[in-house]
């Protein structure tokens, strides 16, 4: 049974493998590249999985990464990383693997979980104890840029046909030694918007000249928020989020436009359409009330990751035979977050598993600056994988 994350060897994780994840990570950590410009990334990826011995694919989404290792006939299934980091500056200089690119950083992970999956594949590749097809995908362009739903509209699955495809995410706030995951939706469906009000512009000593778009915004602002409080119901699940105020240039001038962006959360497909209804009729409504104009932009972003019960059932088992079922939990509640995996689920059925990298009270939560991935756990997110892939691949 396991016990201690920095003692795990089973399946045997050989040394050299272990020290070649932690040596992969960090190299992809102090060398972050973003969205669609993971080309560094990607070659260290594919010349990994070129040594390994398997044919490797370029070129889907502009730099995704698919190494494909065949061993007999049988199922196939699909494996998938995530390649990109952040657009922010990564903070905390007492790291020798810190960032060497100027407001760029590995945020989220991305790095770890890259990581892991080179990981796997080096044992699988080695060992070959599995019969079928499995088939790893790095992926460019999770954070924003939808590099999943690239891939998928440029034939990822026609080229590498596979009877489920499987992801995996750390989370900071989940102990070390521990899954989560469920069947149904485990990540929020994303939409974005941007309203922009326009009113008429006046000095700033004698606004009854004018129309003030920063005075309807403010009411806008609060206007929106009861859609959550007073017209979803408190069972449903759902966030808007304002994030970004822009408007005006000096101090003694009252513009004529403010412009709001932000996102809206939701865990069901009906209330991610009542949410856009809501907030057109509550830009509408202020409009009217304030003679101003509105228009308001609601776009689609990223759909929810809706685990498969099969598939999901397997990941548990997998994850269990690691850590023990009391270590994987069943019944984890969806997470408000966003992930672009979900196109590859709305093609292949698959589940969507997180791992805890979490220490302590001081850990740093993902997108933030001093955040970085736990080399502690690489060993067993790579024992993950290989669990997974024996069990479903079995020789």
């Amino acid at each position: 049974m396991y016990r201690d994350p920095d003692a795990y060897r089973d399946p045997d994780i050989a040394d050299d493998i272990r020290d070649q994840m932690v040596a992969w990570r960090r190299d992809i950590h102090a060398n972050p590249e973003t969205a669609f410009e993971e080309h560094r990334t990607a070659n260290v990826v594919a010349q990994a999985l070129t040594l390994m011995g398997m044919p490797v694919h370029r070129g889907l989404a502009r730099t995704g990464v698919v190494g494909t290792l065949k061993n007999g006939d049988g199922p196939s299934i699909a494996l998938r990383a995530d390649l990109d980091a952040l657009n922010m500056q990564e903070l905390g200089n007492n790291k020798p693997h810190i960032s060497t690119c100027q407001g760029k950083m590995h945020g989220c992970g991305h790095d770890g979980h890259t990581a892991m999956l080179l990981g796997a594949a080096a044992h699988l590749a080695r060992h070959k104890p599995f019969k079928g097809t499995v088939h790893f995908i790095f992926q460019p362009g999770e954070e924003n840029e939808g590099g999943g739903r690239v891939m998928v509209e440029e034939g990822l699955f026609d080229l590498f046909p596979c009877d489920a495809v499987y992801g995996m995410h750390n989370i900071p706030g989940l102990p070390r030694g521990q899954f989560a995951i469920r069947t149904g939706t485990m990540t929020a469906f994303l939409n974005t918007f941007e309203i922009t009000i326009t009113g008429k512009g006046s000095h700033g000593a004698m606004p009854e000249t004018g129309i003030d778009p920063i005075v309807v915004s403010a009411q806008l602002i609060m206007a929106l928020q009861t859609i959550v409080s007073r017209r979803i119901g408190a069972t449903d699940s759902a966030v808007i989020s304002v994030t970004q105020v822009h408007a005006g240039d000096t101090w003694n001038v009252i513009p004529e436009e403010v412009v709001l962006r932000g996102t809206v959360r939701t865990l069901d497909a009906r209330i991610r359409e009542f949410a856009g209804t809501a907030m057109r009729e509550v830009c509408d409504g202020v409009a009217q009330t304030h003679g101003v104009k509105i228009a308001f932009d609601f776009r689609d972003g990223y759909p929810g990751v809706i685990n498969t019960p099969d598939e999901t059932q397997a990941a548990i088992t997998a994850a269990a035979s690691l850590v023990g079922e009391d270590n994987v939990h069943t019944q984890v509640k969806p997470g408000m977050g966003s992930e672009d995996f979900a196109y590859m689920l709305l093609k292949r059925p698959g589940a969507y598993i997180v791992i805890g990298g979490g220490e302590g009270r001081g850990d740093a939560p993902v997108h933030n600056p001093y955040y970085d991935f736990n080399d502690r756990i690489l060993p067993l997110g790579a024992a993950y994988w290989v669990a997974l892939v024996q069990q479903q691949l079995p020789r």
